[in-house]
């Protein structure tokens, strides 16, 4: 198993030259996209902020989910390579937001987002996801359970 825990690691999450050029990436970016590269299955740990990622998970997904290492477009064709085939995900989230309302009224943004627009975009599939919530109402033996859900989840990854 590796751990990236994105505030530890030191990148611009800004993406300062679009996708006509390819940036360079500081070196905790091309570890972590070594890790990426090496693993079978990621699991995503995260709070929903607005109903989707927070800021710092956006930028590091613009800076390091790239072409040529995610996903490959070729001349004159319509569909895209798939770079990251054979992996799966687990999205754990944590979030305020009462689920039905998140289902139902908002349409789940955060995890379609996670699931169809960048890891499956890039060939990760299954992505399923847990979500954990509501947190500022849950009690800590809610959380405690939580955790424990978490970590059942983790060892049960494939």
């Amino acid at each position: 198993m590796r751990l990236l825990a994105l505030g530890d690691l030191d990148f611009d999450p800004i993406r300062r030259t679009g996708y006509g050029k390819a940036p360079e990436l500081e070196p905790d970016l091309v570890r972590a996209q070594q890790d990426i590269a090496w693993c079978d299955h990621m699991a995503w740990v995260y709070p929903n902020w607005w109903g989707t990622m927070p800021a710092l998970m956006k930028g590091f997904i613009d800076r390091a989910i790239l072409p040529g290492f995610a996903f490959k477009y070729h001349e004159g064709k319509l569909l895209w390579e798939k770079l990251l085939k054979g992996r799966s995900a687990r999205l754990l989230v944590t979030m305020d937001t009462p689920s039905l309302w998140y289902r139902w009224v908002v349409g789940r943004p955060g995890h379609n987002q996670m699931r169809h627009s960048v890891l499956g975009f890039c060939g990760v599939k299954p992505v399923r996801v847990s979500q954990f919530g509501v947190v500022k109402k849950s009690s800590p033996t809610t959380r405690e359970a939580w955790l424990r859900r978490a970590t059942d989840l983790g060892a049960a990854a494939p």
